[in-house]
């Protein structure tokens, strides 16, 4: 009786140690295909990215050529006249394009002071901060300017001001008082109600611009592109709030032409003696790619990409030169990656 008791606890320790190794086996299964699956879509995601990438190069590439064609040939018109956004159709996506020319910005070495302060205000920079870099703006492109000299030498490490103009817009962060925020934009929290209809596809976080979306070395001496200003800048060359807002609404029911340009003078006030439609020779084409799933569905991944393009004259080896390529751009339209 002893020996079968004896027995029985073998057995029964033997089938505990077939449980714990079970489980333990079962653990470890699962954790290797969660890693696995974890892979898995890792991969597709980033399959998807390149995809994206590649079909928003090839809107761009497109686009460049419609724009050309359409004004050497403007009775075979592959885009609408005034059009500052296309969506294209791909067997492997979707891609919405932007073209945004550089009179939609203000020059950044001839904007006035007064230009430049009211432009610091509407991006939601507090006065006293707004008047500092306008200030500092102005005296880094002005020959002999020594206001913010000693602030720079204090840096560690210190530099001098160029006081030469901008030669190119990125060198406004090493000016006193401008962020990357302040540059580049930033997110904020977006009003009550779109919170509050977060789940039904409203907006937690709103895109604040920046001032490279409002200031170039290639910007406007004069007036500004209605249809694609941003609103700041409208601000900034002096159009009121309600005049902003009235352009802003009003263009996002399709392109304003000259004649409709004109009519609204009268409604938009003094300002809208610096409005101007369409833009001289250099423009942003930035496109928002979205790649079509094995299910038909587009992808929820959306990759934007931006070339700065200037069209050159007759008599040129190429009639388009690119003169510098955006990896990965923001878009307030289509979205970024």
């Amino acid at each position: 009786m002893a020996i079968s008791r004896h027995c029985r606890l073998r057995r029964g320790s033997a089938l505990l140690a077939v449980l714990w190794i079970s489980a333990a086996m079962a653990a470890i299964a699962f954790s290797l295909s969660n890693t696995v699956r974890g892979e898995t879509e890792r991969t597709s995601t980033v399959l998807d990215d390149l995809r994206g990438y590649y079909l928003a190069t090839g809107a761009i590439d497109r686009a460049m050529v419609e724009v050309i064609w359409s004004a050497a040939f403007p009775n075979q018109r592959m885009l609408p006249k005034g059009a500052f956004m296309v969506d294209y159709s791909f067997p492997a996506g979707a891609a919405h394009v932007e073209f945004i020319p550089e009179t939609a910005r203000l020059d950044l070495n001839s904007a006035s002071p007064e230009t430049l302060y009211r432009l610091m205000l509407a991006l939601g920079i507090e006065p006293a901060r707004a008047l500092e870099i306008a200030q500092a703006t102005v005296d880094w492109r002005t020959p002999g300017g020594e206001l913010f000299d000693s602030y720079y030498l204090s840096l560690a490490p210190s530099f001098r001001a160029s006081h030469t103009s901008f030669q190119e817009t990125e060198e406004l962060l090493l000016v006193k008082g401008v962020t990357p925020e302040i540059f580049y934009g930033t997110y904020v929290p977006a009003p009550a109600p779109d919170r509050a209809a977060g789940g039904a596809g409203g907006r937690r976080l709103i895109h604040m611009s920046g001032l490279v979306d409002c200031l170039s070395t290639f910007g406007s001496k004069g007036r500004v592109d209605a249809n694609t200003a941003n609103a700041a800048v409208l601000a900034a060359v002096g159009l009121s709030p309600d005049a902003v807002n009235f352009i802003v609404e009003r263009r996002r029911a399709g392109a304003l032409d000259d004649k409709q340009l004109a009519e609204m003078a009268t409604l938009l006030g003094p300002g809208a003696a610096f409005l101007r439609v369409a833009g001289n020779s250099i423009i942003d084409i930035r496109a928002t790619a979205r790649v079509l799933l094995p299910n038909g569905q587009l992808s929820d991944l959306k990759r934007t990409v931006a070339a700065q393009v200037k069209y050159m004259p007759h008599g040129y080896d190429s009639p388009i030169h690119i003169l510098r390529w955006y990896d990965t751009a923001f878009s307030g339209a289509g979205g970024s990656n």
